[in-house]
């Protein structure tokens, strides 16, 4: 159906004269006339009779009416809300983070949510690997991961983490000696491969050996086992911020203790809404710009 035809049905009904009419959709009395008339032909009904108190609806246009105005006004808030989506204003986005990225990316989804109250977000705790396979099958419509992640994905690079050593209490021994006398707690493979394969890469170039090993399933437990003197634990520096406060931080040297963080993205998907969160997250971090 034409929304021109319904538009000028509409109008016609409303002020009961061809030419008030076709003024009001910019128009001669003939080029509306034989809109009217295209609609008539399509529905076969007769929508106005002519007389002398001017043009009025027939009993079916008069039934009609209502459905033609509400179609019309379906068609406008469509209209409206498309342009809303197509500049990222509404919508929706899941976002993917994980360790690195424990407080920074629930800070940048809130102060997105604050910008854009519109839009509904979702925000995914998930090793880096699974967020770049979802990225690119659409489940994710970005993630903050180690960066730079595999092709075809796109990234912004945010901030550099690193590791530290996490011990139950201060005491005067070196990062080999608590290794020695302490078992080394790591996440399970499934859900630390990143951290766990730089922890590899530090133990190596150090000559580090753990006595032992135990495993946790996230974050949280494995820092509730270090605060029950289970062990110890290399973790990123950025879940010093979440980590019980009578943890002990051990600051260590070596070159493989650095990765990048960052925010990653695929190309070949257009999105509006992610667009808008890129934008806001190069605005505001000065490792972006």
């Amino acid at each position: 159906m034409n929304l021109k035809l319904l538009k000028a049905f509409v109008t016609l009904a409303e002020k009961g004269n061809y030419a008030e009419a076709a003024s009001a959709l910019s128009m001669t009395q003939p080029a509306l006339t034989k809109q009217i008339n295209l609609l008539e032909s399509a529905i076969n009904l007769r929508l106005f009779n002519r007389g002398r108190q001017g043009t009025l609806l027939t009993p079916g246009g008069a039934q009609l009416l209502p459905e033609a105005r509400k179609v019309l006004k379906q068609s406008a808030l469509f209209m409206q809300h498309a342009g809303l989506v197509a500049q990222g204003l509404e919508g929706k986005i899941a976002i993917g983070f994980g360790l690195s990225s424990f407080v920074y990316a629930p800070q940048s989804v809130a102060r997105f949510g604050k910008r854009f109250p519109a839009i509904n977000i979702t925000l995914q705790d998930l090793p880096s690997s699974q967020q770049m396979q979802m990225l690119q099958q659409g489940e994710l419509q970005m993630g903050f991961v180690r960066v730079p992640p595999p092709s075809p994905l796109e990234y912004l690079p945010l901030f550099e983490d690193r590791l530290v050593l996490i011990t139950p209490e201060s005491r005067s021994l070196t990062v080999d000696q608590w290794l020695a006398k302490h078992p080394l707690l790591r996440l399970q493979s499934g859900r630390g491969q990143g951290l766990n394969g730089q922890i590899d890469l530090f133990m190596h170039e150090q000559h580090y050996q753990a006595s032992s090993e135990q495993y946790a399933a996230d974050i949280h437990t494995l820092l509730a086992m270090v605060l029950a003197g289970l062990g110890v634990a290399l973790l990123p520096q950025s879940i010093v911020h979440i980590a019980p406060s009578d943890l002990n931080i051990v600051q260590l040297k070596g070159r493989a203790l650095r990765w990048q963080t960052g925010i990653a993205w695929d190309p070949r998907i257009e999105d509006g809404v992610r667009d808008k969160f890129i934008e806001m997250v190069r605005q505001e971090s000065p490792a972006a710009g």
